[in-house]
């Protein structure tokens, strides 16, 4: 029996003003996605609810690797005041958008209640050689 894992990712930043969504169901249903950076570890892998990033080189690994369950979009990433008072000469990492699509438990990429995230173990070993010293991680129980 395969083993899936929940992934809780670091938050970097949060919704850019150039987001579009709409809030008439939940989770939001976005349309554009602006990260705006407020800090970064340096994970590959971020979050802000509803939406999860990646950089581009994690969504290549993960394109290399055949994934099932999600697909990748163009994200608008900026810095924030404070990510540039606090990292003045760090850039930004090259991101897209990770449109998770997968079943739970069944693909690489899924969402557990519509807000979850969810992978396989291909998925959790790719990203953790990548880096991904910030997330939470448990195994998932269906």
């Amino acid at each position: 029996m395969a083993v899936f894992y929940q992934l809780d990712p670091e938050v970097a930043g949060g919704l850019g003003p150039n987001t579009e969504m709409s809030t008439d169901t939940h989770p939001p249903v976005v349309s554009r996605l602006h990260y705006e950076f407020e800090g970064w570890l340096g994970d590959v892998l971020l979050t802000t609810f509803p939406c999860f990033i990646a950089t581009r080189a994690a969504c290549q690994a993960l394109e290399l690797l055949g994934v099932t369950g999600v697909r990748f979009d163009p994200v608008e990433v900026s810095a924030s005041e404070e990510f540039r008072f606090h990292y003045p000469d760090r850039a930004l990492p090259e991101c897209l958008w990770l449109r998770i699509d997968g079943t739970p438990g069944v693909d690489d990429l899924g969402l557990f209640n519509g807000r979850k995230l969810v992978v396989s173990r291909r998925v959790l070993e790719l990203l953790q050689q990548l880096g991904l010293s910030q997330a939470d991680i448990d195994e998932y129980k269906a």
